[in-house]
């Protein structure tokens, strides 16, 4: 039987993030909220989070909305709200400074695949840490298909699906952010229990 996390805690934030990336893609906030290189340089700051909340058409904000509900379904009960929503903060500041730093090329994005990916590395990471042969797999399986995806390129036709290219480097900076992100929850777990 699936066990899904429906308590208010587990559900709230992610649902949350849905309905928030459904108002910004459905009203003209999406080309305000959208990472672009230039106008971040200009000041707008606030890109480099808000960036990932927005899409490039309905199946881009739907392949990424499936990709929150299938994490909540994994790992929703690792995250109480407040939890989620400083993994969030987290990944999509790492994630966007990453693409500025690393990647000046990149002078448009959005979506939240990166954030998702990161995601994925803490919730596998937290499986490993329980014991759970299945995080170290899917621990792997994610930087294989990283791996592929940096071998082979952005896929051409999920492009055209999304009618954006695909933003791989985003991919492998949400992973690597996400290593970090863990790192600091754990740390912020332990100094709970110890102040307890």
């Amino acid at each position: 039987m699936l066990n899904l996390p429906f308590e208010k805690r587990f559900i709230s934030a992610p649902i949350i993030l849905i309905i928030s990336a459904i108002v910004i893609f459905a009203t003209p906030l999406s080309e305000l909220f959208e990472y672009n290189r230039t106008l971040f340089a200009t000041g707008e700051y606030w890109r480099i989070i808000t960036g990932h909340f927005s899409h490039s058409n309905g199946y881009h904000l739907m392949l990424n909305l499936a990709g929150v509900a299938l994490i909540w379904a994994l790992h929703g009960e690792y995250y109480d709200s407040k939890k989620y929503a400083l993994a969030l903060f987290l990944l999509a500041l790492y994630t966007g400074g990453g693409l500025y730093i690393f990647y000046p090329e990149n002078t448009i994005y959005n979506g939240l695949s990166g954030v998702l990916h990161g995601l994925i590395i803490i919730g596998a990471l937290i499986d490993c840490q329980k014991g759970m042969k299945t995080g170290y797999l899917l621990f792997i399986g994610v930087w294989l298909k990283i791996a592929w995806e940096q071998y082979t390129g952005p896929s051409a036709e999920l492009g055209e699906l999304i009618e954006a290219r695909v933003a791989i480097e985003a991919h492998l900076i949400g992973a690597v952010s996400g290593i970090f992100v863990y790192a600091k929850l754990n740390r912020n777990a332990l100094r709970e229990q110890l102040t307890q």
